[in-house]
């Protein structure tokens, strides 16, 4: 029986090769290829970007919020980077000199697209949970819905609410967002 050939495993050097402008992410050394986001992702996500960051700010917080492209180092080694769409840092010894997250956010929001939906919803999911993550949102502007894990507590499967429900922020007592503008 002849020996299987070798998976071809990326690094993160690859990433860092790619020409001005090219996204992609890296999840167990296997690249996601990113196509640009729509419109209504833009708007959700600086809408989201905005009133966490007053948040952060109004309250004198520590974390830091990013929005995509956003260099967040997954794992401690070369073989997992994702660009979530919205990562809020609250331990800032994962920042590296460049602003770099090395290490799990605290809490990471991504929107969802038809090229992003399946990755989202499942490795990056998985993934996110694996690596500490403390809370996941994942927002369906075609579906109007968000669901919220909450990997912090016992509980970690998915709540679902709908953009007109008022979501209150497990991480952060006292904020409530609602994407009923949308």
């Amino acid at each position: 029986m002849a020996a299987l050939p070798d998976e071809c495993m990326y690094t993160i050097e690859y990433i860092r090769s790619l020409p001005e402008g090219q996204r992609a992410e890296l999840i167990d050394g296997v690249v996601y290829d990113m196509s640009p986001p729509t419109g209504i992702h833009q708007k959700i996500s600086l809408y989201l970007s905005r009133i966490i960051g007053n948040y952060i700010a109004d309250n004198n917080g520590e974390c830091e919020i990013f929005a995509a492209p956003y260099a967040v180092y997954l794992n401690d080694d070369d073989y997992n980077y994702v660009e979530p769409d919205i990562s809020v840092i609250c331990d800032r010894t994962k920042l590296d000199e460049n602003l770099n997250c090395h290490g799990a956010p605290d809490w990471i929001i991504e929107i969802l697209s038809p090229s992003t939906q399946k990755r989202d919803l499942g490795i990056k999911l998985f993934k996110y949970r694996a690596s500490g993550v403390r809370l996941y949102w994942i927002v369906n502007p075609l579906f109007r819905t968000i669901i919220v894990y909450d990997f912090s507590g016992k509980e970690e499967t998915g709540e679902q609410f709908s953009f007109d429900d008022t979501i209150p922020v497990a991480i952060y007592p006292g904020l409530e967002l609602s994407l009923s503008a949308f």
